[in-house]
């Protein structure tokens, strides 16, 4: 042996040959970790593998292997007749330099960077039996089976190579591309072919590629208030400068767009006409006009997010500004977290095709073409018909479910809450007596076993209504009732 000192650092190594770690590998870290402690040092003769596995009381071959996996990664050095070396190339740090022995680097990292004011992810906690969510949709309800038939044979059927040996479109898989315009052209009147649409996954992702692609920093975008803050925090992320129009019971107010477009050059307008995020109003077909004739007028892009166009209660829905949009100025985005699940990541962008061939260029660098076989599965769906008559399924018992919170709020909490009955989607916006703390009162819901908005999302500097969305859509009329039972015994 080399010395008393190595001698008691490698008696001090201990192995757990219960573990599913090899015990090789165990003492290959060992090891490791003495060179990095700088407590074995460049150019350090180890003992032999016949004396250190003596030492350790292993096997010889298990010793052999620890020291050949270091050699291999360019930590020890051999020399036949000479032993086993601590590689040259390692460099000693002074004992003054060196950190704690227990690593933070696992939760801090060791360089610089400055987090900003993003919002959190709202699944910080497992959710209870009972939710009155944003406005999701009954997974119960969804055609899962139909789904998993469709991708099974995604991978089953003939031509593998071209669908599983190489990167494919950027924009997206050419039937799932057709089927979505086929798709749009029925049920929202537009005019696009499959070189209009390029496939993202969900509609953050469009809005994402969308500040990357035609963004660029001190532009400046409006979007409405309240609004969605997960968009407006990818304005600022781009470098944006965002700007907020208030929204009234009429949606948009445009005459307050019009005046900042006559001061300063607007980029982009972000909306959400059908159902407004998050008070569920539409924008009145006036405003619609004159929000696509500002658009022509001063050039800026409208970024139209239809988020759940197919759920409409009362009449037939208005169409989409895109449908009405002769000088593509709209880029129209949709998506199936709320038709279909939130777990399944499909949407798509629709724009010119000049705008498509750019954007799916970008795309490139994000995410290089999305999940071909989860698009190719819903397209089968799309042209078989299982979505739409998913869709005509689940409409009258959407409908019924919103019915039913809106009896429960009117009856139950009366004066504490005021709302108006939404013509389509899947929640109703809701505000509370200013009394209520809605942040506490989400807590102590959630004590009950009830997911609740706690408001925070839709709170401005000089806005806040003390609302929130109070989702329907994936609780059936029981849990409705127990819901709205939680909340009267803790306000009332």
């Amino acid at each position: 042996m080399n010395s008393p000192i190595i001698t008691q650092l490698f008696a001090n190594l201990s192995f757990d040959r219960s573990a599913e770690r090899a015990v090789y590998l165990q003492l290959s870290d060992a090891l490791l970790s003495l060179i990095r402690s700088n407590q074995l040092h460049s150019g350090q003769k180890l003992p032999g593998s016949r004396e250190l596995a003596a030492l350790l009381k292993i096997n010889r071959i298990t010793a052999a292997k620890a020291y050949e996996e270091l050699q291999m990664q360019g930590w020890l050095e051999s020399s036949i007749g000479r032993g086993t070396f601590i590689s040259a190339h390692v460099a000693d740090h002074p004992p003054e330099t060196l950190k704690a022995t227990t690593s933070t680097s696992s939760k801090i990292a060791g360089f610089i960077f400055h987090p900003r004011d993003y919002p959190t992810s709202i699944l910080e906690k497992p959710i209870p039996g009972l939710h009155l969510d944003d406005g999701y949709p009954d997974p119960k309800l969804s055609p899962l089976k139909e789904f998993y038939r469709a991708y099974r044979n995604q991978l089953t059927r003939s031509g593998l190579y071209p669908k599983f040996g190489n990167y494919g479109n950027p924009a997206g898989p050419y039937p799932y591309r057709q089927a979505i315009a086929e798709y749009l052209n029925a049920t929202r009147g537009l005019k696009t072919t499959a070189e209009n649409i390029l496939s993202v996954r969900g509609t953050l992702m469009g809005i994402n590629l969308i500040c990357n692609a035609l963004i660029s920093p001190g532009d400046i975008v409006v979007s409405e208030i309240p609004g969605w803050r997960r968009a407006e925090h990818n304005f600022k992320h781009a470098g944006a400068k965002w700007i907020g129009v208030p929204v009234d019971e009429h949606g948009l107010m445009v005459d307050e767009l019009r005046k900042i477009c006559r001061k300063q050059k607007v980029r982009m307008v972000y909306v959400t006409p059908h159902h407004q995020y998050p008070t569920t109003v539409s924008l009145r077909i006036d405003r619609r006009l004159e929000l696509l004739r500002l658009a022509n007028e001063y050039g800026f892009i409208i970024f139209e997010d239809d988020y759940d166009f197919d759920f409409h209660f009362k009449h037939r829905p208005l169409l989409p500004l895109a449908s009405a949009d002769e000088n593509g100025m709209v880029i129209y985005c949709g998506s199936f977290s709320k038709t279909f699940s939130p777990a399944f990541r499909m949407g798509y962008l629709v724009a010119s095709e000049n705008v498509i061939e750019h954007l799916a260029k970008v795309r490139i660098l994000l995410d290089r073409q999305g999940d071909h076989v989860l698009d190719n599965a819903m397209a089968d769906l799309l042209n078989d018909g299982t979505i739409q008559r998913y869709l005509r399924k689940t409409l009258p018992i959407y409908q019924q479910r919103r019915d039913i919170l809106c009896d429960l709020l009117g009856n139950e909490l009366k004066e504490a809450v005021k709302f108006t009955i939404p013509e389509g989607g899947m929640s109703i916006w809701t505000t509370f007596d200013k009394s209520i703390n809605l942040e506490e009162l989400a807590k102590k819901a959630y004590q009950r076993g009830l997911h609740l908005p706690d408001g925070k999302a839709h709170q401005y500097a000089n806005y806040n209504a003390n609302g929130i969305r109070l989702g329907f859509a994936s609780s059936p009329a029981e849990d409705l009732a127990k819901s709205i039972e939680i909340i009267k015994k803790l306000i009332l």
